[in-house]
C-alpha cells in the first residue's frame, strides 16, 4: 500500500509576505506542493517554496477540485500546503476541505496565522480593547449570498456596542450603516476601514464615521478585500482621558509585583 503524505492547511497572514509564522514558512519550503488562494494570498508567500514544487492556484476550482488535486498530491508527495488567506479556521471553508481528507484516510493538520482583522487594528495603530470601554471583540459579516444564522444579524450584534471586524462586506456598506443605525449608534460615531491590510505597496486606510465612511470609501476607490471596524476604542490614542491597564497600574497588585503607590 502507498504511503500518503500529509496535507497542512496554514494560514498565510493577512498579505505581507513577513507576516506567516515560522512554523508555515518551514512547511512551504519542504512542501512538495502547495494549493494557495490566488486572489488572496500575495504570491510572494509563494516563494518560500523549493524549486520543483508543484505549485496550483486555486482561484478558479471548485471545492472538489481542490479536493482532488490536494489528495492527488498526497500520493506523490510527503507535505502538502494548502495556503490560505489569514487564518485557515476563519472564512476558510476549511471543515467543507478537511472532510474528504478524512474520508481518503489522509491526515491534515492547520497551521493558524494572522487574521486581517488583527493586521488592520495594527496597522491603524489602534487597540480593540480598553479598560472601561470595551474588553468583547466580535468578528463577523453582513449577510450576502451566505445567509447568517438565527440571532447573528449585525444589529443584533452591534447592539452589544463592543468592537466589531466585520469581514466580506465592503460592497455591502448599506447593510452594515442600516445596521448600526438600527442598534442606535450615533452617526458621528468612528469607523476605520483598511484594504488589503499589511500589504506592500497596496494598503490603504480609511478613517471616518458612521456618517460619511460609505463615501469615503468611494472616493479611495476602495471595493474589495476590505475590513471594516466599528468600535468605541477608535481614536483613543488622542483621548484626553483613558482609563489605565490594572496590570501596569502602580497601586494594583499582583503575583509579579506589589503596589508601589
Amino acid at each position: 500500500m502507498t504511503s500518503l503524505g500529509k496535507i497542512w492547511f496554514v494560514g498565510a497572514g493577512p498579505g505581507d509576505p513577513e507576516l506567516i509564522t515560522i512554523k508555515g514558512q518551514k512547511l512551504l519550503s519542504q512542501a512538495g506542493a502547495v494549493l494557495f488562494a490566488g486572489s488572496l494570498v500575495d504570491r510572494a508567500v509563494t516563494l518560500y517554496a523549493p524549486p520543483g514544487c508543484a505549485i496550483r492556484d486555486s482561484k478558479d476550482m471548485t471545492l472538489e477540485e481542490m479536493t482532488a488535486w490536494l489528495i492527488e498530491q498526497a500520493r506523490i508527495h510527503t507535505t502538502v500546503v494548502r495556503l490560505q488567506t489569514g487564518d485557515p479556521a476563519l472564512y476558510g471553508a476549511l471543515i467543507e476541505l478537511a472532510r474528504p481528507l478524512a474520508d481518503a484516510g489522509i491526515e491534515w493538520s492547520v497551521v493558524p496565522g494572522v487574521s486581517s482583522a488583527m493586521a488592520s487594528m495594527a496597522a491603524a495603530g489602534e487597540s480593540m480593547t480598553l479598560p472601561e470601554v470595551t474588553q468583547t471583540v466580535i468578528l463577523t459579516r453582513v449577510e450576502g449570498r451566505t445567509p447568517m444564522p438565527e440571532g447573528e444579524d449585525l444589529a443584533s450584534l452591534a447592539a452589544h456596542r463592543t468592537t466589531l471586524c466585520i469581514f466580506l462586506s465592503i460592497t455591502l456598506m448599506h447593510k452594515v450603516e442600516t445596521a448600526l443605525r438600527a442598534a442606535g449608534w450615533a452617526e458621528d460615531a468612528p469607523m476605520l476601514v483598511v484594504h488589503k491590510a499589511s500589504w506592500p505597496g497596496e494598503q490603504k486606510i480609511v478613517r471616518g464615521t458612521l456618517a460619511d465612511i460609505k463615501q469615503r470609501c468611494r472616493e479611495a476607490g476602495i471595493a474589495s478585500q476590505a475590513m471594516i471596524v466599528a468600535s468605541p476604542t477608535l481614536g483613543a490614542l488622542h483621548w484626553e482621558t483613558l482609563a489605565r491597564s490594572k496590570l501596569y497600574d502602580p497601586t494594583f497588585t499582583h503575583r509579579f509585583r506589589k503596589a508601589s503607590a
